[in-house]
This record gives C-alpha cells, sequence and structure tokens, in this order.
C-alpha cells in the first residue's frame, strides 16, 4: 500500500523509532515525532546513515519545528524484567501518550508495534522513507549516543564511548575481562553466561 493512501486523511501523524535494541548495555531509547507538513527540514534519513554531526544539527532542528515530539527511556531494569520487545513496545506506548496534539495515525519503523490509541501502520525501513520516522530515529540515536557518553565516564573500562554498548569484540572482551557493570542487561545471552554459567 502506497503511504500516501494510508496517510491521506490524517492531520496529525506521528513518527516512532528506536535505538538500542540490539546492545549488551544501557536502556532503548524511543521517540515520537510529529512533523508540520511543511517542516521544511533537509537531510532526514535513518539516523544510522547519517554522520554525528548532521544527527546533532538536526536533532536541534527537528524539536525546534515538530508539532509535537516525545523521547521515552526505558533503562535496563525494565529491559531485564519484561524483555527488549515489550520495553520498546512500552516505550512507544509511552511517547504516543505524551504527544500533544494526539495523532490519529502513527508510523512505525520495522514491522511489529503495539497497540495504540491511534490508528497503527507499521513501514520496513520507514527511518529512510517517512520523515517523521526518521526524525524520530534522529531524536532516540542522539539521546541515547550522549546516555552512552555519560555512561562511559562512569565505566571506561568498557568502551561505551566507542560500542555504544553493542556487542563489538572490544566490548564482549571487556565484557569477560572485568565482568557486568550495572547498566549491563543480565536478560541478553552473553551477559547471563558470565553471571550464571552453570547453565551454558
Amino acid at each position: 500500500m502506497k503511504l500516501e493512501h494510508i496517510t491521506g486523511h490524517h492531520r496529525h501523524i506521528a513518527g516512532i523509532d528506536e535505538a538500542g535494541r540490539g546492545p549488551l548495555a544501557g536502556p532503548v531509547v524511543v521517540s515520537a515525532v510529529i512533523l508540520p507538513q511543511d517542516h521544511g527540514l533537509t537531510g532526514l534519513d535513518d539516523s544510522k546513515r547519517l554522520s554525528a554531526a548532521t544527527r546533532e544539527r538536526l536533532f536541534d532542528e527537528v524539536r525546534a519545528c515538530a508539532d509535537s515530539w516525545a523521547v521515552e527511556i526505558v533503562e535496563v531494569e525494565e529491559i531485564d524484567r519484561i524483555n527488549i520487545l515489550r520495553a520498546t513496545f512500552k516505550g512507544m506506548q509511552r511517547t504516543v501518550r505524551a504527544l500533544d496534539p494526539k495523532p490519529t495515525l502513527t508510523l512505525i519503523d520495522g514491522n511489529r508495534a503495539p497497540e495504540l490509541d491511534t490508528e497503527v501502520h507499521t513501514i520496513v525501513q520507514g527511518d529512510h522513507w517517512v520523515p517523521a520516522i526518521s526524525a524520530a530515529s534522529i531524536l532516540a540515536k542522539v539521546t541515547r549516543d550522549r546516555l552512552m557518553q555519560d555512561f562511559h565516564h562512569q565505566f571506561p573500562e568498557y568502551g561505551f564511548d566507542r560500542n555504544k554498548g553493542y556487542p563489538t569484540a572490544e566490548h564482549l572482551d571487556r565484557l569477560k575481562q572485568y565482568g557486568p557493570c550495572p547498566i549491563h542487561r543480565k536478560s541478553f545471552a552473553p551477559v547471563r553466561a558470565l553471571l550464571e554459567p552453570s547453565l551454558f
């Protein structure tokens, strides 16, 4: 189905994306953005395709021009308690509730979505094709990268300033050397294996 067939009669359309579902450490960050039709933003794209400098510029521009935006930080404790997918969905629900005006349509990057009080459509690679999702992607990634930079100062031995908590070879080596720190996700297999070696 073409995007215009989905969005045609809707005035307030939210885009949602997240950053940090795959890492072994740190929160998952979810953002929702409603952009005006004449937003005038240039360079919107999947945040992973953009340079850090471009993301930082757009982070400020998106927040300045959006009709509404929200960012939700879902902490490690919640991820470990209910699993990463459910934690991400909870974050999505909370961001939509925080928007004002309320959206009548929500477009979510990917192929799975939570129940929301709006019409919902998922769009694979939506962070590349849909400006509001691109904008949400940028808010989520910049917010999470800043958080991981802060965590790097607390736990410098893991290289969070470089790996952002993702399971790079360096991160896995440091994890084995130093063991998990308080922001590691204990429910994720490489971390759980160190905490409960008898189970593996």
